[in-house]
């Protein structure tokens, strides 16, 4: 039962950080259109729409997202999938970012040594 409320309360959360993002987003959406479409930007320069239509459509998406029980269901399930996972250790990730990171050098140098030789030849074929 804890678990559940656990979940709930991180479902919760989350679904607010998303009405926060849409809010940032609708925001940003309006500032474009108005720099692009004189309509847009005269309907813009009411303080209402300016800062209102944001919040409200980021207050509509947390309350349509808090309601419908499919996407609650949905989103406690990847909750509780994820509590699941085993996540590597801090020397493990360290020791693959390493790995990554030298292989990714190591590719770096090929491809410019490839390209370098095939460079030199085709200087000598054109030539």
């Amino acid at each position: 039962m804890d678990a559940e409320k656990s979940n709930e309360s991180l479902v919760n959360t989350a679904f607010a950080a998303f009405g926060i993002l849409v809010y940032f987003v609708t925001s940003i959406i309006l500032g474009v259109l108005a720099g692009t479409f004189g309509a847009v930007a005269r309907i813009r320069s009411i303080a209402a729409v300016q800062h209102g239509l944001p919040v409200a459509v980021g207050i509509l998406t947390f309350i349509i997202l808090f309601m419908n029980k499919k996407v609650h269901l949905w989103a406690d399930e990847c909750v509780s999938e994820v509590r699941k996972v085993v996540w590597p250790s801090r020397k493990d990730t360290m020791a693959m970012t390493i790995v990554c990171c030298v292989m990714v050098v190591l590719a770096g140098v090929g491809f410019g040594v490839f390209d370098f030789v095939a460079g030199q030849l085709m200087k000598v074929f054109v030539n």
